[in-house]
């Protein structure tokens, strides 16, 4: 009984601080409108940013790759798991940033998380007994980057070392002073909680003139920006001159691309050695095929459909309208659009009477977001209606009035 009274304590802790978290039932599609716990809800919450989850093109493809190769794989890659439509999936991946990295091969995860723990963790491994490693990790990393960096010091004994957010000046004295033989600097593309960008090319630049590595998840990035949708390397039209096989990338698939797993993208002799040493990939069951089949379909639609351009049609539409006098919208160009209301109790009373409304907007607290910083976390969709924005941020300046008045 000890462990249960500890927990239910600790528990306790957390709901005294409004820092304990529920789970809403959905029994509906992902769309932006949903059945939630019962009531129907026009929804700002999903990553979904091109209306791809349930997109009948894509939806068609999963049940043709179901007839294909059934339900599940089977095994790992390594064994058995590893069928035509992953390869075909890590060979159009991989097309989507050879412009960018020279000699590009992509290898395909079940999960995002998984990817950076089987990048950071392969990627830090010393190459000696006498070899040494640092990590440079950004301020703002999600979570999933900061556990791969733990893992990294666990396994590999590697050193790490935090840079303020988007800090070049910071980051450059840190790898002045560092004397490492091997040097792999992190970060986001898009910054989920933020929403705004790495500036991937300074990092590049630091990477290559104190002979690092840099590792960008472009998470919130792939699919969305870019001329072709390609992500941040797309948008930044970076070259291969530019990434001199110095970056490994890494985009998700269940954001932007509406389906699941995550995909790493690098010169072929950083995902040769990837399938050698990553742990999460090797001692995983590979996704089930039919996954693989149907984000050929959202690849093809990323590149070719206009959803990209109504994304940010949407996204002009919101932060010319939405007029604030006491919470703040951060600066971003993305679909992340994130409202700073700063107290937990004060977010979470917003959020609330947004769902009262028929709006889901999930309120963002600590450890998320730093102290004092909790926040509604609004995305947007290409999927969106006019009306719809104009509701949402109808509803958000009246509340505000409201409360303040």
């Amino acid at each position: 009984m000890k462990y249960i009274q500890a927990y239910l304590q600790r528990l306790q802790e957390l709901d005294d601080q409004q820092l304990l978290r529920h789970l809403k039932l959905a029994e509906s599609p992902c769309d932006t409108r949903m059945q939630i716990d019962g009531r129907s809800m026009l929804t700002f919450c999903s990553n979904d940013y091109l209306g791809l989850a349930n997109h009948p093109d894509v939806c068609a493809a999963l049940e043709k790759g179901l007839r294909l190769y059934g339900a599940g794989s089977g095994a790992s890659h390594l064994i058995s798991g590893h069928s035509h439509a992953h390869e075909a999936l890590e060979i159009a991946l991989a097309k989507t940033q050879a412009a960018h990295i020279p000699e590009c091969t992509a290898m395909y995860f079940s999960t995002g998380y998984m990817a950076n723990l089987a990048a950071i963790t392969a990627l830090t491994i010393p190459w000696t007994v006498d070899d040494s490693v640092a990590i440079f990790s950004e301020e703002l990393n999600h979570a999933s980057l900061i556990d791969g960096v733990r893992l990294a010091k666990q396994q590999n004994k590697a050193d790490s070392f935090v840079y303020a957010h988007n800090d070049i000046d910071g980051l450059e004295q840190l790898l002045k002073a560092s004397s490492h033989s091997q040097k792999l600097i992190v970060t986001d593309g898009v910054f989920s909680m933020d929403g705004d960008l790495a500036p991937v090319r300074d990092l590049l630049d630091l990477a290559k003139r104190y002979d690092a590595l840099l590792f960008v998840d472009d998470a919130h990035g792939f699919g969305v920006l870019g001329q072709n949708g390609h992500g941040i390397l797309e948008h930044l039209a970076l070259s291969e001159a530019d990434t001199a096989a110095h970056l490994i990338y890494m985009g998700t698939l269940g954001k932007a691309a509406g389906v699941s797993g995550a995909f790493v993208a690098a010169h072929h002799t950083f995902t040769e050695w990837l399938l050698q040493k990553s742990r999460s990939y090797i001692y995983t069951t590979a996704s089930p095929p039919h996954l693989a089949h149907a984000l050929l379909s959202s690849l093809h639609l990323i590149e070719q459909s206009p959803l990209r351009e109504r994304l940010q049609a949407n996204i002009a539409l919101f932060k010319k309208s939405l007029q604030l006098q006491h919470w703040s919208l951060m600066a971003s160009d993305t679909a992340i659009q994130p409202v700073v209301i700063g107290e937990n109790g004060m977010a979470l009373q917003v959020a609330q009477q947004l769902l009262e409304l028929g709006v889901w907007v999930p309120a963002i607290r600590p450890p998320t977001v730093p102290k004092n910083t909790a926040r509604l976390r609004i995305t947007l969709s290409a999927a969106h209606s006019t009306e719809d924005i104009q509701k949402l941020v109808q509803y958000l300046m009246q509340i505000e009035s409201d409360l303040y008045a």
